[in-house]
């Protein structure tokens, strides 16, 4: 943001007046001194940003006035904050976020349904005759978000997925910035793509690979994977929604393939899941939210290794298709009201909302090693050949008086960045650090590799994971954190693998930072 008091400084010696031509507002200096003259484009109750021949400014409110037509109502100012996206996060998880905020906050909402996919949510405060706020949801598709963001038609992105290059190109071009850049995206919730088949149907488990060559029509028939002699049927949401770019990107896009043109598509969830749960020869991806009849299908590797998307395995990202939705927000102030709002959406009473909507929340939890007894007899049967007895007690020595968090950091590919659902997880630990809500006495980064290479070389890169993703926590904390705790960094490379090493998924699944705390 650009410093009002010294835009206005520097506007001195330009004499800017109302003859240059014609705009919509005027704002000028008490002292009567500076004019800014320009196109209004938007106001947030506290400050201006203005359209003019010198590019956008933002301006302090409380040291100008307002002239023109488009001079907003000071008195009874009613913030506009315009969200755009996900249709499943538009329609249902946003609408139960804003009733949650309006309730903590000790507001009544009223709701609107136009004719154009909008839903509007009118936040009213019982002392103010007018609105405090409309939240507008617009139930598009991740792209459409993305588009409307950068054509000033919305405010925040809803996203099912991560940003790709062209949409962060198309940001740059419309002066947005880099939106990969921290805290210009955050997760409000944890959703999976789960692969769907009828209860009748008697495959009890596929693997990732399979699946993305069942979409791609390279396996046609069930009795390829052990099943009944007849054709699979296709069925995916419609085309362009996060959903179903997040199977392009996720699922098919790391075996080069591209999923057929025989599939069928679906407007809804709900109706994909129905069609699918009445055809016993159909297979289709859903949201993990909303599954219904259909039975899902674990994800499994050829060593053995089957990983079911439950609420605590998409927490911690153990399921390889975990579907985190995104906001993006744009380079430049909200209204307070919105950042209020923002603020709720990562409070513990959110999160109470978020899993009442039927998504997966994303409050800290902890798991005992006790209770993580199939992950050690993974570790032990199917561990690299060269984790020797020495290691694995090492690992269990380590481990034994703590506890797992919920909160896992992993990677790009082929990078030592974390990757969009981790960077998130880094901020919101570095928080609960601050604010002292962890509670924790010890907390230990403890790095995990795939089994490529040798042994040792791979405890030497998960130890330096461990230690990039603790500065990255600690490079986020604003102010700072108890003295009583201890941070602390241990790598134990390939000695507990979560999948198998046969797929990139499954390699990727294993490169990861766990967080265990006392």
């Amino acid at each position: 943001m650009k410093n009002p008091r010294a835009v206005l400084a520097a506007l001195l010696t330009l004499s800017l007046v109302q003859g240059a031509r014609a705009q919509d507002i005027t704002l000028t200096s008490h002292d009567g001194e500076v004019e800014v003259v320009g196109t209004l484009l938007g106001y947030d109750g506290e400050f201006y940003r203005v359209e003019t021949q010198f590019g956008e400014l933002t301006v302090d409110g409380s040291g100008v006035t307002c002239d023109g037509p488009a001079c907003p109502n000071l008195t009874d100012f009613v913030a506009e904050v315009r969200f755009s996206g996900s249709s499943v996060m538009a329609e249902t998880l946003l609408p139960a976020l804003a009733q949650g905020f309006a309730r903590h906050e000790g507001l009544t909402v009223s709701h609107l349904e136009t004719a154009d996919a909008l839903q509007v949510y009118v936040l009213h405060h019982p002392d103010r005759q007018a609105p405090l706020a409309r939240l507008t949801f617009r139930a598009t598709d991740t792209s459409q978000g993305f588009s409307d963001l950068a054509n000033n038609n919305a405010d925040i992105v809803l996203a099912q997925r991560e940003v790709r290059p062209n949409e962060l190109e198309l940001a740059r071009n419309a002066g947005l910035g880099d939106l990969t850049q921290a805290r210009r995206s955050r997760v409000l919730a944890l959703d999976a793509m789960v692969p769907i088949v009828s209860a009748d149907n008697p495959v009890r488990q596929i693997s990732p690979a399979d699946l993305a060559m069942i979409f791609a029509a390279e396996i046609t028939n069930w009795s390829e994977l052990g099943g009944p002699d007849a054709p699979i049927s296709l069925h995916l949401p419609r085309a362009g929604s996060g959903l179903a770019q997040a199977v392009e990107d996720l699922l098919l896009a790391p075996v080069d393939a591209v999923i057929s043109a025989d599939a069928r598509r679906h407007e809804r969830n709900s109706d994909l899941v129905r069609v699918v749960s009445n055809d016993p020869f159909g297979i289709g991806i859903a949201s993990l939210s909303e599954t219904g009849a259909a039975r899902t299908l674990p994800l499994t590797g050829g060593c053995g290794h089957a990983l079911s998307a439950t609420r605590q395995s998409v927490k911690t990202e153990d399921y390889p298709l975990t579907s985190p939705m995104f906001i993006y927000l744009p380079q430049r102030r909200l209204p307070r009201v919105a950042r209020q709002f923002l603020a709720f959406t990562q409070s513990g009473a959110a999160q109470i909302v978020i899993r009442q909507a039927g998504f997966v929340d994303q409050s800290p939890e902890t798991i005992a090693i006790g209770l993580q007894g199939d992950r050690l007899a993974n570790a032990i049967r199917t561990g690299g050949t060269e984790v020797g007895l020495d290691e694995l007690q090492r690992m269990i020595e380590t481990l034994r008086s703590l506890s797992r968090l919920s909160l896992s950091i992993r990677f790009e590919p082929g990078s030592s960045r974390p990757d969009a659902q981790s960077r998130s997880n880094i901020l919101q630990l570095a928080q609960a650090l601050e604010s002292g809500t962890l509670n924790a006495r010890q907390l230990t980064f403890v790095g995990f590799s795939d089994g490529e290479g040798a042994a040792a070389t791979n405890t030497r890169i998960a130890l330096q994971r461990a230690k990039t993703v603790r500065n990255a926590v600690l490079a986020a904390i604003e102010t700072s954190i108890p003295d009583s705790v201890e941070i602390t960094v241990e790598g134990f490379g390939e000695a507990m693998p979560m999948a198998c090493d046969d797929t990139e998924w499954g390699r990727k699944v294993n490169r990861r930072v766990e967080v265990w705390v006392r």
